[in-house]
């Protein structure tokens, strides 16, 4: 038995736990609560061992009585605190069993961490936010490229990947575990102000930091290269660890396509791989990922010549500076144009790049509570790097997440390619001058954004209080309608699979027979879907039918020949739901 320590809404709670083996797995069970403080909790599990030694514990089966359990939590804030850890546990079931992400795969050998296979309804949602991503980015001039996951080393090395990219491990001192250092320290709830192995080393030092299964650390930080290996035709070669590097290799055939002017934008949605240290947190820390990269080519000379910044430089966004992160304070809410002109960011363009990634957030169905923008700090900032923010999103299962990188990279990528391959990728200004462009960088990946919409949205409830929901934006959801026949009646199963073949070729659509119609819309809102339409006796007579809200759960009546109007306006906030129809009454809660 061994003491592990978790932190739940930033304060240490300290259990005892067990490890048994089930099959050919080793699995790990909490046994007792043993409090905030980690010498009171040293003394509590030595008296429980003891006990448990002596025959006379009042353990039962792996767990504390509950009753004992709620004597040692001496406030109603722990409770509070206890519930919420336990909705992580409740949150990942979830995410399983209804068919959004499983693994790490392949589960039937054991899995390997960082592989994951999103089921029927996250490939679906992940499908929405991929689409959202590409009418964005359409939206603001930027056009989508597709290009290769594999290229020859000399690229890598060019691009500073293969001799730099790698992150802290440490390991444990019988050598069979490893984690990523700085993630380990962030786990346990410590502050990172310096990102250098010493500094890290310090930490786990300072605050006796141990490994997740309670084993002693080798006080020791090595580096590990994220780079995946393998061959081509005898030639070394890595899988693409980003989008960003084979977006720039094509630099001259764009630049032509483009008719030579600049500013001009790309973006690849596509999958990447980092053969990354322990990784955990579901589609969070991922080894194959999808990424989502939008790279803007300007002129340098023209950075703070850049007219879409008048037309956002009005809007609030919740900055977090350096400054204040050094402070211990909270993001600040401040205009664009206040942000360029207190030197925040160093130019209109830059700063322009910072409102389309929050809007792709925001766009996402995202809270726009749960969002904002942290400037890098000095020590952690890339050196070719001349401004660097990410944008976090508050989640309720891990807090604040890194979910995107928004980078003025300057020109260091184009002048290395430029270097390593002989070719000059350059640009013409007017006057025929040559130079090379700059590039501005809004890097994400649309993993995190699944997994922050499916975290946001999922609304526990208890036994007596509901229905457990997914109340995803209705616009974001997996799935838009679900059409139901009331009962499995051939009259009302013809007309429910005539709706169904027309609303399919606007809508993601859910036909479901098979149980009660009160199941049948518990399952709906479990997916997330807005709209029910149930087909009754009613449709054969005056030709309509019920359409069910989520949210309110209220039903009105409308005319199939006006369904599928009356849903894309619904859907696009065109039309609001009691004025769609004529509201009925249902027993049917």
């Amino acid at each position: 038995m061994y003491i592990v320590k978790k932190k739940i809404s930033g304060k240490d709670y300290y259990y005892l736990n067990k490890s048994f083996r089930k099959g050919d797995k080793v699995i790990s069970k909490n046994i007792a609560y043993l409090g905030k403080n980690k010498k009171e909790a040293e003394e509590k599990a030595k008296e429980i061992i003891e006990k448990m030694e002596k025959g006379i514990s009042n353990i039962n089966k792996g767990k504390i009585e509950q009753k004992d359990m709620d004597k040692k939590i001496e406030s109603k804030e722990e409770k509070n605190e206890l519930q919420k850890g336990d909705f992580s546990k409740e949150f990942t079931s979830f995410v399983q069993d209804k068919g959004f992400i499983w693994g790490p795969e392949p589960e039937i050998y054991g899995g390997l961490g960082g592989f994951y296979t999103y089921g029927p309804i996250g490939k679906l949602l992940k499908n929405k936010i991929e689409n959202s991503v590409r009418k964005i980015f359409q939206q603001n001039g930027l056009f989508e490229l597709e290009g290769p996951t594999v290229m020859p080393d000399i690229v890598w090395k060019a691009s500073g990947h293969l001799e730099t990219f790698s992150d802290p491990i440490i390991f444990t001192k019988d050598k069979k575990e490893n984690y990523r250092a700085d993630k380990l320290l962030e786990e346990n709830g410590i502050k990172i102000n310096k990102f250098e192995d010493k500094h890290l080393l310090e930490l786990i030092k300072k605050h006796n930091i141990k490994a997740p299964n309670g084993k002693e650390l080798e006080l020791k930080i090595e580096r590990q290269s994220l780079m995946m290996k393998t061959k081509v035709a005898g030639q070394d070669a890595s899988l693409r660890p980003e989008t960003a590097t084979v977006t720039y290799l094509p630099f001259l055939r764009f630049y032509n396509f483009f008719r030579k002017k600049l500013p001009l934008g790309v973006f690849q949605i596509g999958k990447a791989y980092r053969n990354e240290i322990s990784p955990r947190q579901s589609v969070i820390r991922g080894r194959e990922f999808t990424q989502a990269e939008g790279q803007i080519f300007v002129d340098p000379k023209e950075k703070n010549n850049w007219g879409k910044f008048e037309e956002v430089k009005n809007i609030k966004l919740p900055f977090w500076t350096k400054e204040l992160q050094n402070e211990g304070r909270d993001a600040v809410s401040m205009s664009i144009e206040q942000a360029f002109e207190k030197k925040f960011v160093k130019s209109k363009a830059y700063a322009w790049c910072l409102w389309l990634a929050y809007n792709q957030f925001k766009s996402m169905g995202i809270p726009e509570e749960k969002i904002r923008l942290r400037q890098h700090l000095d020590d952690e900032k890339a050196f070719y790097a001349d401004d660097a923010w990410d944008i976090e999103i508050n989640l309720n299962s891990l807090g604040w997440t890194e979910c995107c990188g928004v980078h003025d990279r300057t020109d260091y990528d184009l002048k290395q390619h430029s270097k390593f391959s002989g070719q000059k990728l350059e640009a013409i200004r007017e006057n025929g001058e040559r130079f090379t462009p700059h590039v501005l960088e809004i890097a994400f990946g649309t993993d995190r954004p699944s997994y922050a919409l499916i975290d946001a949205f999922y609304e526990k409830k208890t036994e007596g209080e509901g229905k457990t929901m997914f109340k995803v934006p209705y616009h974001m959801s997996p799935i838009d309608v679900s059409v139901f026949p009331l009962m499995k009646k051939p009259e009302l199963i013809k007309i429910a699979e005539e709706i169904k073949k027309d609303l399919e070729k606007v809508f993601v659509v859910d036909y479901d027979i098979s149980g009660s119609i009160g199941r049948r819309y518990l399952r709906s809102a479990e997916f997330g879907t807005p709209y029910a339409i149930t087909i009754d006796y009613d449709s054969i007579d005056n030709k309509s039918v019920t359409v069910r809200d989520r949210d309110s759960e209220k039903q009105i009546r409308v005319k199939i020949k006006e369904l599928k109007e009356t849903i894309k306006k619904l859907i696009n906030e065109e039309l609001k739901f009691l004025d769609a129809g004529k509201l009925v009454e249902t027993r049917v809660k």
